[in-house]
């Protein structure tokens, strides 16, 4: 497929894309405003540096590199955009007004080609591997150097890359430099006709995790407010549907050896808070919510965590943690908050999305991988029973995430060479 078939397929597409919209402002809220900004319609103003990130992980990853470029040059100008809601809501709070921002259009290619003449940005730095055709078609055409920065490739998807590489080709070979996480992923990258000379190599940006210590204080102060002291606390965090059940089944079984056990279960995506509390409802067990700050008594069993921006809080308020999109084909999520928060952690077999991650957590002994819900549970009450062996596990996580910082670094050097060449510094 090429880059012309494609733009005329998204057109094509356009009523399903309106449906899509539509379907999502029902199920979320945080979608019913802003639909111009995602058809490129809004007036911009024209910026030096554009920042793409799709939602709240990437952004939580970029804010920092963003923050030391302003700092570092703020003659600039820089427009944060992203895709999602929870993104959007990242950069509102991190920078207020001192940056543009806004959804980054939908790939079609007159509401890319406007949005980009539009910001005119002389540098795009794109966050792991949010690829577009035509945002990076109409990128070049501007004159704008790309930057793929703490990019990730998986086997999976440099596969479909490869099955469509009429398509994908010219959109990776457009890209100036590519900052990515591991020399797996390079090599994937260089297999679809990346050149060398374009990668580095520089480790994930997610091991330079920097937890605030406001986090650990609120955790423990929350934690003390459950009076739980002594009983095991574990957290699902990021978790789908398909994985809700799992769950609730896994901690019904601790709970016969523990009983005043408590699960904390944070679905990924806002829409899904609801379905989930009914999930916990229907297996019979007693739920309080976040989001309505309903009191954890003696007869809580699970707490819903079903606020946005506290999973970091949450995993410091536990033992141990499982990290969703996992043991259904999602890809997974980032294991490494947990990790870093000093927890064990387990993850399903689908976890595609972080595969380096995981391999390196696992083969330090901080991480297990399991495939259903009497393997969790097993793991779980070896985890609560034997100090020991939680011990070791959370020291592993721990000096993985510790032994991998410096990625922010090297990336960041990448980016002042771009721009460099950009000519917006000297």
């Amino acid at each position: 497929m090429t880059r012309g078939i494609y733009s005329v397929l998204l057109l094509l597409l356009f009523p399903l894309i309106l449906a899509y919209l539509g379907f999502r402002t029902i199920k979320s809220p945080d979608y019913r405003g802003r639909w111009g900004e995602r058809f490129g319609l809004t007036r911009l103003k024209q910026t030096d540096v554009l920042f793409h990130s799709v939602s709240m992980g990437e952004t939580l990853a970029a804010i920092p590199v963003i923050k030391t470029l302003m700092s570092r040059h703020p003659q600039l100008t820089f427009t944060v955009t992203t895709t999602s809601p929870t993104g959007s809501a990242e950069v509102i709070k991190a920078f207020g007004d001192s940056v543009q921002h806004c959804y980054l259009p939908f790939d079609i290619n007159f509401c890319v080609s406007r949005f980009i003449k539009q910001v005119n940005p002389k540098l795009c730095v794109i966050m792991e591997t949010e690829l577009w055709p035509n945002l990076l078609y109409f990128a070049k055409k501007n004159n704008t150097r790309l930057v793929l920065a703490n990019a990730r490739l998986s086997q999976k998807s440099a596969d479909k890359y490869q099955k469509q590489i009429t398509l994908s080709r010219p959109m990776l070979v457009a890209l100036d430099a590519i900052a990515v996480q591991t020399q797996a992923e390079s090599n994937r990258f260089e297999a679809l006709g990346v050149m060398p000379d374009v990668l580095s190599v520089c480790g994930s940006l997610k091991f330079d995790l920097q937890i605030d210590d406001n986090k650990y204080s609120q955790a423990k102060t929350l934690k003390d407010s459950w009076d739980r002291s002594q009983a095991p606390v574990w957290v699902a965090g990021s978790v789908h549907p398909g994985e809700f059940d799992i769950m609730l089944q896994a901690h019904k079984e601790v709970l016969q050896q523990y009983p005043d056990a408590l699960l904390i279960m944070a679905p990924r995506h806002p829409e899904q808070f609801n379905v989930a509390a009914v999930s916990v409802t229907q297996q019979g067990l007693t739920l309080a919510r976040r989001s309505m700050n309903e009191a954890v008594n003696e007869q809580t069993q699970v707490i819903l965590g079903d606020t946005m921006g506290e999973l970091l809080m949450l995993y410091g308020t536990a033992n141990f943690a499982f990290v969703g999109g996992t043991l259904i084909e999602n890809g997974g999520h980032n294991p490494l908050e947990p990790a870093a928060m000093g927890l064990p952690v387990c993850v399903g077999p689908h976890h595609w999305d972080f595969a380096e991650i995981t391999t390196l957590l696992e083969q330090a002994g901080g991480l297990r991988v399991i495939q259903d819900s009497d393997e969790l549970a097993e793991l779980l009450l070896q985890m609560f029973s034997q100090a020991d062996l939680h011990d070791a596990a959370a020291k592993a996580s721990l000096e993985v995430v510790a032994q991998n910082r410096g990625a922010m670094q090297k990336q960041l050097e990448i980016i002042e060479q771009q721009l460099q060449l950009s000519q917006l510094i000297q």
